[in-house]
């Protein structure tokens, strides 16, 4: 009898969600053409998300300001996870759960995208920066896990990676956000 190690059994978890992801293949062309669309008429885009979501939402702005694979103009985008002065004095004065919003209100104008990162789908704070961006016109993407969470009915474009494990979905948006910015750089 073959006893399957605790590395076997993530990895084949992996593999498993990678192949999933097939099925997001529509979405993330949309995803890609919205914010080609949005960059290409001056716009911007604008991530956020906590913990490790969080820290996909710099990664992906870091992408696009730096560089992805090949040099090309820095592209407008702002990780609404990164400036903690900002975030403790919203988060003091109007709560945690307006961290996102309060500057989605602040930086967002209708044509500029917002790109959230949760892997449970019902952060207050990432529900109410998607509720902002409906208010003021900007398109949503949300990387999501699980079945969505409330947030799957806030989002305009929706990449549900349908797994329990949050490794396994965050592994999954990093592929995502690759993917994503493939398709991006090939256009700009």
């Amino acid at each position: 009898m073959i006893v399957e190690t605790q590395f076997q059994k993530t990895l084949r978890e992996a593999v498993s969600v990678s192949e999933s992801l097939l099925a997001l293949e529509s979405a993330l062309e949309t995803a890609g053409a919205w914010c080609v669309e949005a960059l290409r008429a001056g716009g911007k885009v604008l991530a956020c998300g906590n913990g490790g979501s969080g820290a996909d939402a710099q990664h992906f702005t870091a992408e696009l300001m730096g560089r992805y694979v090949n040099d090309r103009p820095a592209l407008a985008a702002v990780a609404l996870t990164a400036d903690t002065t900002l975030l403790t004095a919203v988060g003091n004065d109007y709560g945690y759960d307006q961290v996102f919003a309060r500057q989605v209100r602040g930086l967002g104008k209708a044509g500029d995208i917002l790109i959230v990162f949760t892997s449970s789908g019902n952060s207050p704070n990432v529900l109410r920066a998607l509720e902002a961006a409906r208010e003021l016109g900007l398109r949503s993407i949300a990387f999501l896990g699980r079945r969505g969470g409330q947030a799957k009915d806030l989002a305009d474009c929706v990449l549900l990676v349908p797994h329990a494990v949050t490794a396994r979905i965050q592994e999954a948006h990093q592929f995502l956000l690759h993917a994503l910015m493939d398709r991006i750089e090939a256009a700009l």
